[in-house]
């Protein structure tokens, strides 16, 4: 078994924390919103009223696996702590989103448009994020 220490050099560059987070979160046999609510997310953006954005948003997360809600909540409370330095490290929402938005939500098959997807994926870990405290 080989043993990590995250002290080591190697692992001071942040973009290479979580770039292994993502390939993680990628290799997983379903991503952390199952495939069956890919849908139902995208659908949850696209909603004309903010207020029903975030409320349907949250019904969705509250129907998530139990691993699954944790994990997801863990990782966006995170997420939530990384965009209060954005002066620094200037991850705002939309860059968080863009980031991980098509690694915690994708769809099964790839659509024949993966750009107009990918924004409303993005757009859907944005809208977890922004809401974080009312969603979850």
């Amino acid at each position: 078994e080989e043993r990590l220490s995250l002290a080591d050099p190697e692992w001071s560059d942040v973009h290479v924390v979580t770039g292994a987070l993502k390939l993680f979160l990628r290799e997983l046999p379903e991503p952390l919103v199952p495939y069956e609510l890919f849908e139902p997310f995208i659908e949850a953006v696209k909603l004309p009223d903010p207020r029903a954005q975030v409320e349907r948003a949250a019904a969705l997360v509250r129907s998530l696996p139990p691993a699954n809600y944790a994990t997801l909540r863990y990782l966006l409370a995170h997420l939530c702590r990384v965009t209060e330095h954005v002066d620094v490290n200037r991850m705002t929402r939309q860059n968080i989103g863009i980031v991980f938005g098509p690694t915690l939500l994708r769809p099964e098959r790839e659509p024949g448009s993966l750009a107009t997807g990918m924004d409303l994926q993005n757009q859907a870990v944005e809208l977890l994020l922004a809401h974080f405290d009312r969603i979850f």
